[in-house]
């Protein structure tokens, strides 16, 4: 089994954690890598094994205008610098994961330099995609050229050109022998070159046992990225979007919807995709800033610890800050901090004793890296499911309401278990157990005595939700006997509102059932009705 299944990821942008300048200017090394070397400790403490950290290499400004692949961010140190941090987080058993930025350039890289300098008698003039000597752009190059996302700061490489796939392989052999890295992450994968993929992912067979290739993809089949081929994992954008939307939404069916086209796309197997499953990242909003209800900061990071994937946590939303997107600047999401300041979190914050505790039972439940999937009961507001093998079982039960409430779940065979987050006991009856899921909360059921669940002080809510009643136990809910075809996941934002669209329509039935028989035509009615506020009323109706 590879490392990486068992991971629990923490992601740092380290120009931003660092507080490095905003421009680069290309003077003495200034070692402020080194003062990440105490957060390796708060890494592990918080139940991380693996660490994602870029980008690193020497650039103009935000470090994805690559200046020089081979050369530490002068902002940051000296190669020796990050040779002494991996092998500082190697001695702490966290393998660590760089980003590969290999779709485009700065304008300041050696074969762009030469372009410029040589124009047509350039040997480079190949490296890059559509390069017209007749053209002309902003910076009066007198040339012009494919860029990434319309900035000619990031010039786009020619992946087809056997010279780039050769250079960027040697520069992934260079990175292992150099650093001893374990992985890396392929900025802007959606849009490379599959066959210059499959050179990368040779490379990576060849370099080390177990080195991963994780891309960053943000909508499509990611089965077209993540085979034997090409890549051993994608970000998992479509669930980030779910996580957080559907308790926005009070809308359960918008994640268990997501869930299960992910795990058929990965043939319904838990050895099937192992995707990068995360709720906040450098290039969007803080989740506790997205989060309507606060409260909902421990459903939303149970279930992203609990579902099929690799989760991850981006460095400071461990301590539940804030972070908001600005106009022209994702400054607000890449701040400096400085972990001093955090030093009693461990134990004053619940959002970082929570994550703790996450990461703790993430690495000693192996079956939440290799269980199979199953629903056991869908609401709007409240959601269980299991992850097992032939030898074990997790229960995992989350409410987004106001009200606590009462779950009835098949107990495996075990005789009783124990919530991992609170020590709740619970005692089989009749093949089940019940157990009460508090407001806007949720636990994780282990078998009682087959794993070490050691809770000193019970982790619960982030935010103390006010005395309220305990909502009847509702049946898991069966299949609706006409249910809507599920079609492969397009690669268009489109997929999210059929999602929404379908996620309600689940939810009015599963309301109906709860309150009485359905008929066929009443499930046709509802099917029939297409329009996402027309079903929000609808739902609104039953409350």
């Amino acid at each position: 089994m590879a490392w990486y299944e068992e991971a629990v990821f923490y992601h740092m942008y380290p120009l931003g954690l660092c507080g490095a300048p905003k421009e680069n200017p290309y003077g003495e090394p200034v070692h402020r890598l080194n003062t990440l070397l105490p957060w390796i400790n708060h890494i592990k403490k918080i139940g991380c094994n693996a660490l994602y950290i870029g980008p690193l290499f020497e650039s103009v400004g935000h470090g994805y205008e690559t200046t020089d692949y081979k050369k530490l961010d002068s902002r940051l140190g000296d190669n020796k610098d990050l040779t002494e941090f991996v092998a500082a987080c190697h001695e702490k058993g966290i393998r660590v994961i760089l980003d590969g930025v290999f779709n485009h350039t700065g304008r300041d890289f050696f074969a762009f330099q030469d372009i410029k300098q040589n124009r047509e008698n350039s040997p480079y003039r190949d490296w890059y995609c559509n390069v017209n000597f007749g053209g002309n752009n902003e910076y009066n190059d007198g040339f012009s050229y494919d860029n990434w996302g319309g900035y000619n700061l990031l010039a786009k490489l020619n992946q087809q050109n056997p010279a780039v796939r050769d250079y960027i392989c040697d520069v992934i052999r260079f990175w292992v022998s150099e650093f001893d890295i374990d992985g890396i992450r392929l900025d802007a994968a959606d849009v490379l070159d599959f066959e210059y993929m499959k050179a990368l992912r040779n490379v990576a067979n060849e370099v080390k046992p177990d080195f991963w290739l994780m891309g960053e993809v943000i909508h499509g089949d990611y089965t077209r990225w993540v085979n034997e081929g090409t890549l051993h994992s994608v970000t998992n954008y479509t669930l980030h979007k779910a996580l957080y939307s559907g308790h926005n939404d009070h809308n359960y069916f918008e994640i268990a919807h997501t869930v299960k086209r992910l795990y058929e796309m990965g043939g319904n197997r838990p050895d099937g995709l192992k995707l990068y499953n995360f709720v906040d990242n450098h290039d969007v909003e803080r989740i506790y800033t997205k989060l309507n209800n606060k409260a909902h900061f421990m459903p939303v990071h149970i279930m992203m610890y609990t579902l099929p994937g690799v989760p991850s946590i981006y460095y400071g939303s461990e301590f539940g800050i804030e972070g908001k997107k600005e106009q022209f600047s994702d400054d607000s999401l890449r701040p400096a901090l400085n972990l001093a300041d955090y030093a009693d979190s461990y134990e004053s914050n619940p959002h970082t004793r929570l994550i703790s505790r996450l990461g703790e039972i993430r690495q000693q439940s192996h079956v939440l890296s290799y269980g199979a999937f199953t629903e056991l009961l869908l609401l709007n507001r409240q959601y269980a499911f299991a992850r097992t093998t032939d030898s074990d079982c997790a229960l995992i039960t989350v409410n987004n309401d106001d009200s606590d409430y009462v779950m009835t779940l098949p107990a495996y065979g075990r005789d009783s278990f124990v919530g991992a987050l609170s020590g709740e006991k619970v005692s089989t009856n009749g093949g089940n157990i019940t157990v009460n899921v508090r407001a806007n909360s949720g636990e994780i059921w282990l078998p009682d005595g087959e794993i070490a669940v050691n809770v000193t002080e019970p982790v619960q809510s982030v935010v103390n939700a006010p005395e309220v009643s305990i909502a009847p136990p509702c049946e898991p809910i069966p299949e609706p006997a006409t249910s809507p075809i599920v079609e492969p996941m397009p690669s268009t934002h489109g997929s999210f509102e059929e999602g929404r669209i379908a996620g309600l329509q689940e939810a009015i039935l599963a309301i109906m059932e709860c309150n009485g028989p359905v008929t066929e035509q009443m499930r046709q009615d509802v099917y029939n009705q297409q329009d996402h506020q027309s079903l929000l009323n609808w739902i609104k109706s039953f409350r």
